[in-house]
This record gives C-alpha cells, sequence and structure tokens, in this order.
C-alpha cells in the first residue's frame, strides 16, 4: 500500500500544476510566486495589484482550506531555531532573486514548457538544496 504523504504530494503536486496552467491559460503569465510578490514589494505590478494580492491571499488561504477539510496537520521536520528559520527566508530570497525566478515559475511552470533556462534554474535550486544539507545539518549540526 501507498503511504499516505505521497498521496498527498501526489495530490499537491497536480494541484500546483493545474493551478499554473490555468494560471498562465488565464493571466497569460507564468505563476511565479516571487514575481507576483516583488511586482508589488517594487511597485511594479502596480497595474494587475489586486490579481496579486489575490494570488497572495490564495497562497495563504489554501493550506488553511486543506487543514480545514482533511482535519489534520501535515506532519514537518522543520526547525524550531529562529535564526535558521530567518537565514533560510533571507537565502532562499536572494536566490530566487538572482535566479530571476522561484521553483513555481522555473521548476513547475518552466520545465512544463521545456525551458532549457527553467530546466537549468531547477538543477541548480536542487543541487543548492542538497548542499545546504549537508552543509547545515551534517557539517555544522545546526538544523
Amino acid at each position: 500500500m501507498v503511504e499516505q504523504s505521497y498521496i498527498y504530494g501526489l495530490v499537491g503536486g497536480l494541484i500546483i500544476g493545474v493551478g499554473g496552467a490555468i494560471y498562465l491559460l488565464g493571466n497569460g503569465r507564468i505563476m511565479g510566486a516571487s514575481g507576483v510578490i516583488g511586482g508589488l514589494v517594487d511597485g511594479s505590478g502596480r497595474s494587475d495589484w489586486r490579481d496579486r494580492a489575490l494570488f497572495i491571499a490564495g497562497l495563504i488561504a489554501a493550506p488553511w482550506l486543506a487543514l480545514t477539510i482533511i482535519g489534520a496537520e501535515a506532519e514537518t521536520n522543520i526547525t524550531s531555531n529562529p535564526s535558521v528559520l530567518i537565514a533560510a527566508g533571507i537565502l532562499v530570497g536572494f536566490g530566487a532573486r538572482l535566479a530571476n525566478g522561484c521553483t513555481s515559475g522555473h521548476g513547475v511552470c518552466g520545465i512544463s514548457r521545456l525551458s532549457l533556462r527553467g530546466i537549468a534554474a531547477t538543477a541548480f535550486y536542487l543541487l543548492a538544496g542538497g548542499v545546504s544539507v549537508l552543509l547545515f545539518k551534517h557539517v555544522l549540526g545546526v538544523i
């Protein structure tokens, strides 16, 4: 029998993929969360700020809605060390800005469109994630 967490991952992946396709077909833009949020922060997305705000509200509301429907919290292995969480957030934000996009834009939408840039960015995201786990968990022991 398949473990329940794998089913959740499969369903979540399908929902993200369908959401990305609907966003692309409906708005003509790639569903990249860092680009949506970045456009609000730097002011470049003033013309469609309502769409961007609704997208962000959906990112926040969807997990809450899933918890309400399923009735159980997903088990995570997140650290309780606030300095590690803050450093991780800063590094992820810096990396997304440096790569000119995030995993939702490059990984989900880029790979599905066979974009070489998206495939390369995703390969580097995965490599950086693996090196980070190796360094911070196994060498430094902070996570």
